[in-house]
């Protein structure tokens, strides 16, 4: 990082030097931003949903703790967020150094959710119900994400394999109550993203980079901050490498993944693919071919193949990665074979 403006220290300064705030004001904070941010910032290092939408509240690790410390002890805080960018750092420009870097800010807000720092238990009746449910939905989101988009990743598709249904026929006006949900989900974060003057391929790029993030950082993090807490094993921290090799930086600025990374990154994300990849082609084949008995098959299996459609689609990338590009940064083939064995 580095100081972008000489007058931020006298803009924060203001705050503390004002009557009125300056016996409550335990921190002024600026925004995260980056000098080399590329126009499409597939990997979301600019964090733009954290800074662009007002949530001050994220933070990881030390500045987590230390933020809710403060704030449960009656410390107010201010947020200042200029037009010109007060502090420049720089951003991870490849898959492998961005998903270590998750991985340890995950393992750190899982370790505080796990323990007795939890703001579900320090939190109440020392701050507001909506900064309480700030700083619980921030220490609580790796574990509850990981866990959720696994299940959605792989139960309806493993049901798809046995014919089992678990949403309505599309013709059941139950089926309006899951469509709601989604297109609500949907039209939010595209909401979000419309509003805060970004365009939608930012919302494309942040909607796959959560899915991603959540089948690998959230797990892994979240799994390293359970196992420190059994006394399994102590939790890691690896520092990110921030030194830009000129390969990736243009691979990165033309909006396409380096994938070269630990397979341990690269094989759940294509376990996924597998997975979705088979229940949906076995569906259709099942659908229009062997579906001849009047029982719609399709009908009654609409919304499980609709989703792993929509997987599909969505993380287009790491098929691309995985059978299109022969680059030296596509998925290696012994990446792809361990997870047709895992699958």
């Amino acid at each position: 990082m580095h100081c972008n403006d000489p007058t931020s220290a006298r803009q924060a300064m203001c705050y503390y030097c004002d009557p009125q705030t300056s016996q409550s004001i335990a921190f002024v904070q600026f925004p995260q931003t980056f000098r080399n941010i590329s126009e499409d910032d597939i990997y979301d290092s600019q964090l733009r949903y954290v800074f662009k939408v007002g949530f001050l509240y994220f933070c990881v690790l030390e500045d987590y703790f230390t933020g809710f410390t403060l704030h449960r002890k009656g410390w107010k805080s201010v947020y200042l967020y200029p037009k010109r960018p007060q502090f420049l750092g720089t951003a991870t420009t490849n898959f492998n150094e961005a998903s270590i870097q998750w991985t340890r800010w995950i393992s750190g807000l899982t370790s505080v959710a796990i323990s007795r720092f939890c703001p579900l238990i320090c939190g109440p009746l020392k701050m507001s119900l909506v900064h309480l449910m700030c700083y619980l939905e921030v220490a609580c989101m790796p574990l509850l994400y990981c866990l959720s988009i696994w299940g959605f990743a792989l139960i309806p598709q493993l049901c798809l394999f046995n014919g089992i249904p678990l949403y309505p026929k599309i013709s059941d006006s139950n089926f309006n109550i899951f469509s709601i949900i989604f297109i609500s989900a949907i039209s939010k974060s595209l909401y979000e993203v419309v509003t805060t003057g970004d365009q939608f391929r930012v919302w494309k790029n942040e909607w796959r980079i959560w899915m991603v993030r959540c089948v690998t950082c959230y797990t892994y993090g979240s799994l390293d901050a359970i196992l420190d807490k059994l006394g399994i094993k102590e939790a890691s921290f690896l520092p990110t490498n921030k030194v830009t090799d000129d390969e990736q930086v243009k691979l990165y600025e033309m909006g396409i993944f380096d994938f070269r990374a630990a397979t341990m990154f690269l094989a759940p994300l294509v376990t996924v693919i597998l997975v979705n990849f088979a229940a949906f082609v076995g569906a259709v084949f099942k659908a229009l071919v062997v579906d001849d008995n009047g029982d719609r098959y399709w009908e009654k299996m609409f919304g499980q193949m609709f989703l792993s459609f929509y997987i599909l689609v969505s993380n287009y990338a790491i098929i691309e990665g995985m059978i299109i590009r022969k680059d030296k940064a596509s998925i290696p083939f012994s990446a792809t074979l361990w997870s047709v064995v895992f699958s």
